[in-house]
């Protein structure tokens, strides 16, 4: 069996899947995507492929390997990003040519069924209480918020407390039994990090996500030191070297996506390096369906996985959802705040090729807000 065509789709709301097609007929899906950089993606895809056409699907460490590494220069988000939707679509052929869902060419599933998570907006109290109770009734027994909006490079008090504030309507919405995470998303300092979580470890967060930016990894020390809430991170770190550090500091939970940390492949060995660690693996994933699909068959996979994210009715996404773009939708149906084994071939999806071809015809060029400080300065987004 040989690889004879790559093809990427620029889809909305801000996804870029892609196609690997096979002269035995199999196909593969990936998912390739920086969000709000999916052209340079596209075409670090198109690069890439030069290496697979006419290669076999099946060696695919060989190709990791090789797509990674083959260059001088390596690594970041847009190579990493391309190399991990095409290795997602490379595992996706080798349970379909094997008949076997991918956790199984992993070495079996290690769980029966798989906690998610879903993601709650809203800038008001009532918005908020609103969001939350919607998910409760929606039977999810954990969700994700963002602790905060823009914040200044140095909080005030009354900054601290809007934090906490909105903390505590999670709590009390959800009530003892089930779990929030506050996402601050980078946007405070480690200093101001230190100041706010302490105030928040009555609530019981399940975790604290990525409460200071990557290029300021060497500060987390001092925030895990300040607070007994779980420090979790990762979704912009794309390689085992990357995550190292931060499991060394004492993070609690790693967070890579397997659009972007090196698909399934890479992800896998980082999970084996958190084990050691003995730190959770907590897959990001705020974007399509084989993005959410190849972490499940990860999640299935893994023993030391705690939650998954997924991004169906995420505030991101207008133009399309998640489920637009499948044959069968009812694959991602959750019960109970959990998602059932994936047991199809592959990685357990048949994506709509008509709708994604017709998609793409419209493309996206989404980009992320840029947000400024009351002095006109650029703030973290």
């Amino acid at each position: 069996m040989k690889i004879t065509r790559i093809e990427t789709f620029l889809v909305p709301p801000r996804w870029l899947f892609c196609r690997i097609e096979t002269d035995d007929g199999v196909v593969g899906w990936g998912e390739p995507v920086v969000e709000g950089r999916a052209e340079p993606v596209r075409a670090a895809v198109e690069v890439l492929a030069e290496q697979l056409v006419g290669q076999d699907p099946l060696r695919i460490e060989d190709h990791w390997q090789v797509l990674t590494k083959g260059g001088f220069y390596r690594g970041g988000p847009v190579l990493s990003s391309a190399v991990a939707g095409i290795d997602q679509a490379l595992w996706d052929i080798a349970g379909k040519t094997y008949g076997a869902p991918v956790h199984a060419l992993l070495g079996g599933p290690v769980r029966d069924r798989v906690r998610m998570y879903a993601w709650v907006g809203g800038d008001e109290p009532a918005e908020l209480a609103e969001a939350l109770t919607a998910q409760v009734e929606a039977g999810f027994t954990a969700v994700k918020m963002n602790a905060t909006g823009r914040f200044p490079r140095s909080g005030s008090l009354g900054d601290i407390r809007a934090v906490v504030e909105r903390a505590t309507l999670a709590r009390d919405v959800l009530g003892p039994s089930r779990d929030f995470a506050l996402d601050f998303h980078g946007r405070v300092t480690a200093a101001d990090a230190r100041r706010v979580l302490p105030l928040l470890e009555e609530l019981y967060p399940l975790f604290a996500e990525e409460p200071v930016v990557p290029e300021h990894s060497h500060r987390l020390p001092d925030v895990v030191a300040a607070t007994t809430i779980p420090i979790a991170t990762g979704e912009r770190l794309y390689s085992r070297s990357e995550f190292l550090p931060v499991l060394q500091a004492g993070v609690t939970v790693v967070q890579p996506d397997l659009s972007h940390a090196g698909g399934i492949s890479e992800t896998r060995r980082i999970a084996a390096l958190a084990e050691t660690y003995g730190v959770h693996l907590a897959p990001h994933c705020p974007l399509g369906p084989i993005a959410l699909a190849a972490s499940l068959q990860v999640a299935f996979a893994t023993p030391n996985h705690l939650i998954q994210e997924h991004s169906i009715g995420i505030h991101y996404h207008t133009d399309a959802g998640l489920l637009d773009y499948l044959v069968d939708p009812a694959v991602f149906t959750f019960v109970d705040g959990y998602a059932r084994r994936l047991e199809r071939p592959g990685l357990g999806i048949e994506v709509d090729e008509t709708a994604v071809r017709r998609a793409d015809q419209a493309g996206h060029a989404w980009r992320n807000p840029i947000w400024r400080h009351d002095d006109g300065s650029f703030a973290e987004w």
